[in-house]
C-alpha cells in the first residue's frame, strides 16, 4: 500500500504567513536601500498593508478548514481512528517488550541446560536400573530410559531454564500387566485406578508383589501410587552416592523429597563444565507405561481425593500426544506463527496478576489458570479457525481471542480435556484407543462457581490493564535475576541458533 501523507493546517498557515511576511520585509528593505530614505518611508505603508492582508488570509483559511466538515479522502485520519491505532500500537509495544525482557529464553542457554540435564539424569537412571535388578523378578525396577516432558521441551517455557520435568518409566514384574480403569466416584474426574492382571493365569506369583505395592479396594487389589512413589524415592536415594562420585567434576547433585510428591534432583554445575552457570531442579516422576506412549503418574497431593482411596488413585499423562500435536501444528501453521508466543505472554500476565492478589484466592488463581488449562484452551482455539490467522502480525488480536475464549469457559464452568474422549481431533493426530474410548473430563469441575466467576473477572481485568501491570511489575524488586551470560555467546559476540 502507498503511504498517504496528511498536511497539518494548524502549522501550515502560520508558517506560510511568517515566510511571506519575511520575504515582503526583505523586498521592501532592499528597495528602500536602493531608492533612498524617502522611498523607504513611502514603502512602509504597502508593507503594513501586505502584512495585514496575509494575516487576514491565514484567518480565513483556518475558518474555512474548520467549517469544511473534516478531512477529505486520503487526507487526515479521524481522531478516533488515530487514537485507537495509537492504543493498539502501545499495547503491542508493551507486550513485545515484556516478552523480550522477561519471558523469552535464549535458545543457546536452554539448549545447554537441556543437554546437561539429559546427561545427569541418564547417569542416575542407569545406576538405578543396575541396582534394581538385584532384588529379583518380583519387585519394581526401572525400564532404563526416561521421557522429557513439560514446557521446556515444548518450546513455551518462560523466564529461566531452571526447572524440568522427566518421566521415569517403571517396569512391573514380567508376569503382571496393568489394567487401568476410571475411578468414578472415588476421586476427581480424570483419576484412574490401576488393577493388575496375572499373565497365563498365575495369580499366586502376584502375592509377594501385591503385599509390597498394592492396596485393597472394593475387594480387588490395585497398584498404589503412594507405595510406588515411596519406593521410587528410596531407590533413587540409594543410588545417588555412586552418581555423585561419577559426576563430581561436572556438577554437584542432591535429591530432595516431600511426602506425596515426586523427588526433585538438584543440579549445581561446576563453573568449568557448563558455561551458563544455572542451578537446575529436575522433577523425576515415576510412571507406569500403558503402551502407545501413555503413562500413569501419581496425582498431586493438593487434588481433591476421596477419603476412601487416597493411595490407589493415578493420573493419566498424555505428554507425548501433546508433543505430537504441537509438531503437527508447527508444520501446518505459518512459519511466523505466534501461537506459542501467545501462550508464553498469557502465562507471564497470569503470574504478574498473581503477585497482586491476596489469599485464599491467590492460590486458587494459579490452579484455575494452570499452564495445562492455558495450553488446553490454546489447542481448542487453534483448531477452530484457519491457522493462517495466527501469523505474527496478528499477535494482539489472537491473544485477545485466547483471553475471551478462556473467559467464556470460566463463565460456563466448562473446559474439556483435549484428549480424553475428544472425537473432533484431526486425522493426522492419531490417538490411542484408550484415549478415544475414555469418558470426557471437565478440567474446571473441581472449582466452584464463585471462584470461576472471580477468575473470569480478574482475567479480563488483567488483559485490559496489561500495559499498566507490565510497567508496575517491571521494577528491579519484582524481576527475577537473569542467568549469567554464557561465555560462549560473549566470545562469539552474537546469539547462536537454537540447539
Amino acid at each position: 500500500a502507498v503511504p498517504v501523507y496528511a498536511v497539518n493546517l494548524r502549522v501550515l498557515w502560520p508558517l506560510a504567513t511568517a515566510v511571506c511576511t519575511a520575504l515582503l520585509c526583505l523586498y521592501q528593505a532592499l528597495r528602500a536601500g536602493a531608492a533612498g530614505e524617502g522611498a523607504a518611508e513611502a514603502g512602509s505603508v504597502p508593507l503594513l498593508k501586505g502584512s495585514a492582508l496575509l494575516l487576514l488570509g491565514c484567518l480565513l483559511a483556518r475558518c474555512c478548514g474548520a467549517a469544511g466538515g473534516g478531512p477529505r479522502p486520503g487526507g487526515v485520519r479521524p481522531a478516533g481512528a488515530g487514537a485507537a491505532a495509537g492504543a493498539a500500537g502501545s499495547r503491542r509495544g508493551a507486550l513485545e517488550s515484556f516478552y523480550a525482557r522477561q519471558l523469552r529464553l535464549s535458545p543457546h542457554v536452554l539448549g545447554h541446560s537441556k543437554a546437561h540435564v539429559g546427561r545427569v539424569v541418564a547417569e542416575l537412571v542407569r545406576a538405578a536400573k543396575a541396582q534394581g535388578l538385584q532384588p529379583g523378578p518380583l519387585a519394581l525396577s526401572l525400564r532404563g530410559d526416561f521421557v522429557r516432558v513439560g514446557s521446556a521441551y515444548e518450546q513455551h517455557k518462560v523466564r529461566s531454564p531452571d526447572c524440568f520435568d522427566i518421566l521415569v518409566p517403571l517396569r512391573l514384574p514380567a508376569h503382571l500387566e496393568p489394567q487401568p480403569r476410571s475411578a468414578d466416584g472415588l476421586g476427581p474426574r480424570g483419576a484412574f485406578l490401576c488393577g493388575l492382571r496375572a499373565r497365563a493365569g498365575r495369580p499366586r506369583r502376584c502375592r509377594p508383589f501385591a503385599e509390597g505395592f498394592c492396596v485393597e479396594l472394593r475387594g480387588r487389589s490395585h497398584l498404589s501410587s503412594g507405595l510406588v512413589l515411596r519406593w521410587f524415592q528410596g531407590h533413587l536415594q540409594r543410588c545417588l552416592g555412586a552418581v555423585q562420585y561419577r559426576l563430581q567434576e561436572r556438577c554437584r547433585v542432591s535429591l530432595s523429597a516431600c511426602p506425596g510428591r515426586p523427588p526433585t534432583l538438584h543440579i549445581v554445575p561446576c563453573s568449568d563444565y557448563v558455561c551458563c552457570h544455572i542451578s537446575m531442579a529436575v522433577r523425576l516422576i515415576p510412571a507406569i507405561p500403558l503402551g502407545d506412549a501413555l503413562y500413569l503418574t501419581a496425582l498431586p497431593p493438593e487434588g481433591p481425593r476421596g477419603p476412601s482411596a487416597p493411595e490407589a488413585l493415578w493420573g493419566l499423562n498424555a505428554s507425548r500426544q501433546e508433543q505430537r500435536l504441537l509438531s503437527w501444528l508447527k508444520e501446518q501453521a505459518p512459519a511466523s506463527s505466534c501461537h506459542l508466543k501467545c501462550l508464553q505472554i498469557l502465562k507471564g500476565l497470569r503470574d504478574l496478576r498473581g503477585q497482586g492478589l491476596e489469599e485464599p484466592f491467590c492460590s486458587q488463581w494459579g490452579r484455575v489458570l494452570s499452564s495445562y488449562v492455558l495450553k488446553t484452551a490454546l489447542f481448542s482455539l487453534l483448531l477452530r479457525g484457519p491457522l493462517e490467522a495466527w501469523d505474527e502480525r496478528f499477535l494482539v488480536e489472537r491473544l485477545e481471542d485466547l483471553v475471551l475464549y478462556l473467559r467464556d469457559c470460566l463463565r460456563k464452568q466448562v473446559l474439556m480435556h483435549f484428549f480424553l474422549g475428544n472425537a473432533s481431533l484431526p486425522e493426522a493426530v492419531a490417538l490411542p484407543r484408550f484415549l478415544k474410548e475414555a469418558a470426557p473430563v471437565n478440567l474446571l469441575a473441581a472449582f466452584d462457581g464463585p471462584t470461576l466467576d472471580l477468575a473470569a473477572f480478574q482475567l479480563i481485568n488483567t488483559w485490559i490493564q496489561a500495559p499498566h501491570l507490565i510497567r508496575m511489575y517491571s521494577s528491579p524488586r519484582y524481576l527475577r535475576p537473569a542467568p549469567a551470560p554464557c561465555r560462549h555467546v560473549a566470545e562469539a559476540g552474537q546469539e547462536p541458533p537454537g540447539e
